[in-house]
């Protein structure tokens, strides 16, 4: 009893600075989040309990409209990532000259710190300056200067672009690595057979990203999902609240208008959108394994 005694001690020794890091750092600003949430907390010295006062007001059509767009927004930028990421890792894994460098080449969007890429996007997007108005002009394909931060449609699309740019070097690096851990005996075996290429990445390539597809999904739609830098530093959620998102919004209220009982009750709504999101790819991910294990 003492040597098993002793070894249950020890185990928790060596994770108590897990325990403390967990409840530090991430349990305890949860729960006093929540809290919050039911308080009209604020710069006022005294605080009331206002029960569900703050969730009755974050669910109306103006906010509504946040959460929809909150969602086109993740929803189209993985999606762009996770096509444009699997097709860059296929050719950077395709045998052709200078592979290594096209390699490093990937890299960039992803080591320049995401302020300067951020604002360097904004000045190409400058109607008056920037590079992307001044060639469609050269081209013919526009009369004047498109300043795309002012316009709501392609304020949103400029966001997404930025994001997509900073987030595809991540994921074609993981689905690369991924694609190299797949035994090449599968393709010598179909080659021999006769398949092609095409049928090769079809029959093989894919069925064995699925795994590793619905992780970096999954990694790539949480940090999408609570990306603030990128929309805060181009548009700021204008104009007219066009690239205002959860987060966006959430800051708004809590930093900008200090009404953080409000602000609170947004970030907890935030938390149960993305614990439902982790729920799902475990589930997913639970059914992968079992069937694998069959």
């Amino acid at each position: 009893m003492s040597v098993q005694r002793s070894t249950v001690i020890f185990a928790w020794i060596l994770l108590l600075p897990a325990v403390l890091y967990v409840t530090v750092i991430v349990a305890y600003p949860l729960v006093d989040t929540f809290i919050l949430s039911f308080t009209d907390a604020s710069l006022k010295k005294t605080t009331n309990w206002v029960g569900w006062t703050n969730y009755d007001k974050i669910f109306n059509e103006t906010f509504a409209e946040v959460i929809f767009r909150t969602f086109i927004w993740t929803f189209f930028s993985v999606s762009i990532k996770m096509i444009i990421g699997v097709f860059g890792a296929t050719m950077l894994n395709a045998a052709v000259p200078g592979r290594a460098l096209f390699r490093l080449l990937t890299m960039p969007p992803w080591i320049v710190p995401m302020a300067i890429g951020i604002f360097m996007w904004g000045w190409m997007y400058n109607g008056q300056f920037g590079m992307i108005s001044g060639v469609l002009q050269n081209m013919g394909l526009s009369n004047g200067p498109i300043a795309f931060l002012a316009r709501g449609e392609t304020a949103f699309w400029a966001t997404i672009i930025t994001d997509v740019w900073i987030g595809v070097p991540l994921v074609t690096l993981y689905m690369l690595a991924a694609m190299q851990a797949i035994p090449q005996d599968l393709y010598e075996a179909a080659w021999t057979d006769g398949a092609g290429r095409f049928y090769r990445f079809r029959r093989i390539t894919l069925p064995l990203l699925v795994p590793s597809l619905i992780t970096m999904s999954m990694l790539s739609l949480i940090a999408t999902f609570n990306s603030f830098d990128i929309i805060w530093i181009l548009t700021q959620g204008g104009p007219n609240g066009e690239t205002t998102t959860m987060i966006i919004d959430t800051y708004r209220t809590a930093i900008g208008s200090k009404k953080y009982g409000e602000g609170a009750a947004r970030a907890v709504l935030i938390c149960i959108f993305l614990s439902i999101f982790c729920f799902a790819y475990f589930r997913v991910t639970s059914r992968l394994s079992q069937g694998e294990q069959k």
